[in-house]
Parts: structure tokens; sequence; C-alpha cells
């Protein structure tokens, strides 16, 4: 099965009741609809991947992604969902080590680490809004070590090499992604 966008947010909310790692999906979500979108993609279909890439988190951190590929089979989801899913986690997850081949994955590989880059960033302006980050200042943050400490800028960068795409142009287009989230939440 591949689950609609509505069966997506009910299997995400099923498994997640932490108000940030929901903000999270949705980010994520709207971001890779973003992508899609730019590169002439099924935007459902990205969206989708998005809201589901942390489905275990929540529950099971030590195990992410491999409870990941237990609750999504249980549920029924198509082996290649799971596949596109999991690859986010590719050098990252023990257990489950799956590398980014398609180009939605090479993407949820990228942003997945540079969403919650760009909503730290946004949560320490006065808006505590993405609609006036501007990249300047998004990238001031993004090479302080200490902000945002747990974003793991290598990952952000060789997802960006594997997509074979800018640092920067990556970063204005999520930071314009999320802009897009912010106005529909």
């Amino acid at each position: 099965m591949i689950p609609t966008r509505e069966q997506a947010i009910e299997l995400l909310q099923k498994y997640n009741t932490n108000e940030a790692l929901i903000k999270h999906a949705l980010n994520v979500e709207g971001v890779m609809r973003h992508f899609a979108e730019k590169n002439g993609e099924d935007v459902e279909y990205w969206g989708m991947i998005g809201l589901l890439h942390d489905i275990d988190y929540e529950q099971f951190p030590e195990l992410h992604n491999v409870k990941a590929i237990e609750i999504l089979r249980e549920h029924g989801i198509d082996e290649n969902v799971i596949r596109s899913i999991i690859s986010h986690g590719y050098g990252l997850c023990a257990g489950v080590d799956v590398e980014p081949v398609h180009t939605m994955e090479k993407t949820l590989y990228a942003i997945d680490e540079l969403t919650g880059l760009v909503n730290a960033a946004a949560l320490m302006r006065p808006s505590k809004s993405t609609m006036d980050l501007e990249y300047k200042s998004l990238w001031k943050k993004y090479k302080q070590a200490s902000f945002a400490a747990g974003v793991n800028r290598s990952v952000i960068e060789r997802g960006c090499e594997m997509m074979g795409a800018d640092l920067k142009e990556i970063i204005e287009e999520t930071i314009t992604a999320m802009r897009k989230v912010e106005t529909n939440a």
C-alpha cells in the first residue's frame, strides 16, 4: 500500500505525540513537496515520504529505522516506500544502512537535517518565524558548530553532493519551502 496524505498523518500520529517531532515531519513534508514540484515529480508521494520518515523516532530513538521497517510492514506499506524512508538514515542508524539512490531519497537525506537547522534559526529570531529568515543569517548560524549542535552539517553537505546541488541553493530553497509550510499552518 502507498498511503495517502491522510493515512500518513494518521500513522504518524499513532506513533508520535511530541509536537516538535510532528512539526518536524510537517516541515520535511513541505520541503519534500517543494523539491518534488521543482523537479517535476509526484508531490503527494514525496510529501508522504517526508511525513513518515521519522515514524519510529519518538518511541524507539536507539532503533531508529529498524523499528520503522517493522511498523511500516505491519501496516502493509509498500517496500519501495519503506526503502525510501529508511534511506535518510544512511551511515547514521545502526542496523540499517540503505544508500539514497533516487533523487527523492537524496533530497530527503539532505533536507532532514537542514529543516532542523532552519527551524532552530527561525526560533532564535524575534518573530520566531521563517518569514523574515534570510540565507545570510542562516549561513552565519550554519558555520557556528555550537548553534543547533545536534544538526549534522556533514550530512547536509553530503546530501547536497549526492544531489549534485549547491549548498547555498538547497538552503535557500529549504527556507522558501518552510515559509510555505508556515503560511499554510
